[in-house]
C-alpha cells in the first residue's frame, strides 16, 4: 500500500503503563531485588531481560530457577505482586508529559488504550493516579493467553477498539514492549526508562513524553499506511 502524503491522525494510541506513563520500573526493580535478596540471590543487570517489561509470572519463574527452586514459583509470584502493588499505591507518579499528552489526545478525539503486562489489580491502582477517564479501555495480563513480547495484547486492544493495528501508534519504554508492538504491525514511539533503545524501522525514540505531539503521532501513523 502506498504511503499517504498528507498526515492522518492515528486511529488510536496504545500506551504501555509501567515505565511509560507512570514512573514504576524502578519500583518493580526494587521489588524484584528485595524478593531475590530474601531468596539468597543478588539481582544484577544480568537479570534485567527477565525483569524489565515482563509479567509477574515470568519474573517469578526466573527467580525460581535462579535460586534453585527451593521456594515454589507461585509463592514468589504472590510476594512480588503484593510488594509491587503496595509500592505502586504510594509511590507511582505520572512521567513528565503523560497527562498533557493524554489531554491532547482527548481534545483531538483520538482514543487511548492502556495495554500492560501487569495484572489488572495493579493497573487499577495506577489508573487511580493517572485517571481512568483518559482511556477507552485497558488490556491487562489476564486478558490474553500470551503477553508481551507476543503481539496479543496490542492486537486485542485494536480489536476491542474496532481499528486496524497498522493504523495505531504504540508508546513503549522497553525492548520487550516494542517487540510486541512491532509484531502486532503497529508503529511505535520509544521513551526509554531503564535501558537504552536504539531507533529502528517503525520506531522513533524520544527522551520524554513531552517530546510527543499530534504531529509526530500523525507522521508515524501515516508512514505505516
Amino acid at each position: 500500500m502506498h504511503s499517504r502524503t498528507t498526515p492522518v491522525p492515528p486511529a488510536a494510541v496504545l500506551f504501555d503503563m509501567d515505565g511509560t506513563l507512570v514512573d514504576t520500573e524502578h519500583l518493580w526493580w526494587q521489588t524484584v531485588a528485595e524478593t531475590a535478596r530474601a531468596l539468597g540471590h543478588r539481582a544484577t543487570d544480568a537479570d534485567l531481560p527477565d525483569v524489565l517489561g515482563r509479567p509477574v509470572a515470568h519474573t517469578a519463574g526466573h527467580l525460581h530457577r535462579a535460586t534453585g527452586g527451593t521456594v515454589p514459583q507461585a509463592r514468589i509470584a504472590h510476594d512480588l505482586e503484593a510488594a509491587f502493588t503496595a509500592r505502586v499505591a504510594t509511590q507511582a507518579r505520572p512521567r513528565p508529559g503523560a497527562l498533557t499528552l493524554l489531554a491532547r489526545l482527548r481534545a483531538a478525539g483520538i482514543p487511548a488504550a492502556l495495554v500492560t503486562a501487569s495484572p489488572r489489580h495493579v493497573a487499577d491502582v495506577v489508573l487511580r493516579t493517572l485517571g481512568a477517564h483518559w482511556f477507552a479501555l485497558t488490556v491487562a495480563a489476564e486478558d490474553t493467553a500470551r503477553t508481551k513480547p507476543d503481539p496479543d495484547p496490542y492486537l486485542r486492544a485494536a480489536e476491542l477498539l474496532g481499528v486496524a493495528p497498522g493504523d495505531c501508534v504504540v508508546v513503549e519504554d522497553s525492548p520487550v514492549g516494542l517487540a510486541a508492538a512491532l509484531a502486532a504491525g503497529c508503529a511505535a514511539i520509544a521513551v526509554p526508562s531503564t535501558v537504552p533503545i536504539p531507533p529502528g524501522p517503525g520506531v522513533v525514540v524520544v527522551a520524554s513524553l513531552e517530546d510527543v505531539d499530534l504531529a509526530l503521532l500523525s507522521a508515524l501513523a501515516t508512514a505505516g499506511t
